[in-house]
Order: C-alpha cells, then structure tokens, then sequence
C-alpha cells in the first residue's frame, strides 16, 4: 500500500519545482538581457540574473532548514514559458515590438513565481517552517519588485510605440 502524501511531502515536490523554475528564469533574465534594446530594461534583466542567482541560493538554504536534498524536478509549466519565451523573441527579434514582447515575457515568468512563492509561503506558515517563510518572503519580495519595474517600463516605452505606429 502506497504510503499517503502530506504536506510536507507537497511542499517539498513544489520546492524542486521552483527550483528547476528558478534555473530557467536565470537563463530567460540573460537571454532577455542580451535582446533588449531599452537601456533600462537591459539593466532590469541583468539585475534580476543577479538576484535570481540568489533566489536559487536561497532555495537550497531552505531545503536545508527542512532536512531535504536540493533538487529540481522539471517543470513542465516553466519550460511551456520559456517555449513561448523562444517563439515570441524569435518572430519579433529585430522588430519595433521586440522590448514589448520581451517585458510579456519576462512578466510571465514573474508572474508564475509569484504564485509559487506565494503558495509555497502559506505552506511554510501552516508547517511551522517560520525560517523558510522569512527565506522564501525575501524572494517573493524581489519577484514582485522586478514584475513592477517591467510593468513600468512597459508602460513608459508603449507611448513611443505607439507614436511610431500613428507615423
């Protein structure tokens, strides 16, 4: 009989998921610093490889606080992301809307460890994993930072966009 999964079992198979997530996002920060023609949003992207190194620090800080082998299991919804991510860049590369179409991109990538931050953060909170819920706050913090300053970005550089589409 197959022995019933907790919690703790869920917690932890959603922490090798982010992790694998977070190796990806890595390579997607790079990769979006490199195809970026906006000085700010090249600088956002670098940045964000750089905490993102620390973000994947950190996750093997909290397999540790809880006894567990740093691992990564793939994540199916993170390599439909980088999919996409590939597609999109490849189709408007060299186009006025490639910053555009790489700010969605890398919003989308946020936005999905945004939500498994967040849930991995409630989980803590209810398995009493209070070191790991400052560890994992720290870097949901971050996420939501970087997904604001791609949000702005956009939001400022749609105006000439949109200009040189009325021209």
């Amino acid at each position: 009989m197959a022995q019933q999964k907790t919690l703790i079992d869920a917690f932890y198979e959603m922490l090798k998921d982010v992790h694998f997530a977070e190796k990806q996002a890595l390579r997607a920060c790079k990769q979006s610093a490199k195809g970026a023609t906006l000085p700010e949003l090249k600088q956002a992207f670098e940045t964000h490889a750089q905490e993102t190194e620390g973000h994947i620090e950190r996750l093997q800080q909290v397999f540790e606080l809880i006894g567990k082998a740093p691992r990564a299991k793939t994540c199916e919804a993170m390599q439909g992301i980088m999919s996409e991510m590939e597609e999109d860049v490849e189709e408007f590369g060299k186009s006025p809307a490639a910053d555009a179409v790489i700010i969605a991109c890398g919003q989308a990538v946020e936005h999905y460890e945004i939500s498994r931050y967040s849930t991995l953060i409630a989980w803590a909170r209810q398995l009493g994993y209070s070191e790991a819920l400052t560890v994992l706050g720290q870097t949901l913090a971050e996420e939501k930072k970087a997904d604001e300053l791609l949000a702005t970005i956009a939001a400022r550089s749609a105006i000439p966009a949109a200009q040189a589409k009325a021209a």
